[in-house]
């Protein structure tokens, strides 16, 4: 049996029993925040029980490294329709310590992608085409200046009105302890 077909024989027992009526909410974000945290295994269960969250309490937008790459990509449009469709008020970027993203380059990105049978051929391809992989596939030396950065793409969005509050934390995967990078209530 397949992971999907485990995960559909769970569901089927979940509704049965009728599980999900203890995660009823609305779809507005009863803390009024939207989250932009990294993916990372280690954060999906610790990442809400540090910050004090609860299912519906806020919206959680989630890429690799907790990165907004580009000021009009999926992840920007996400928490611009938190916050001006589902009534968010305040926005909160939260990295981690022992990042995947920290150790991230393009030649043994590239290299690991071929091993699983992506061909130089389309690789090149995509070089032709115009698109940096390098660039693309950087990441970072230090979470908390890649937290920053996150905080200022989304800071000086040009569709973001200025009054929202843009904060900045580190979380550290081990202890749950938040460090402080950005306090956007003074910026």
């Amino acid at each position: 049996m397949g992971l999907v077909d485990e995960i559909l024989v769970h569901n089927e027992k979940f509704v049965a029993d009728k599980e999900f009526e203890k995660f009823e909410t609305t779809k507005f974000p009863e803390k009024k925040l939207v989250i932009l945290s990294c993916m990372d295994t280690r954060l999906v269960e610790l990442l809400p029980q540090a910050m004090n969250i609860r299912n519906g309490d806020v919206k959680i937008v989630k890429s690799a490294g907790a990165i907004v790459a580009h000021p009009f990509g999926s992840i920007m449009r996400s928490i611009l329709v938190a916050v001006y469709e589902l009534k968010a008020d305040e926005i909160c970027v939260v990295g981690h310590h022992d990042c995947g993203m920290s150790k991230l380059n393009s030649e043994s990105f590239l290299s690991k992608a071929m091993e699983r049978g992506v061909s130089s051929e389309k690789i090149e391809t995509v070089k032709y085409s115009g698109i940096d992989l390098d660039q693309w596939l950087k990441g970072f030396e230090k979470v908390e200046d890649s937290v920053r950065d996150s905080v200022e793409t989304i800071k000086n969005h040009p569709l973001l009105v200025e009054n929202i509050p843009v904060h900045g934390l580190v979380i550290d995967p081990a202890t749950g302890k938040l460090d402080v990078i950005v306090n956007g209530y003074e910026n």
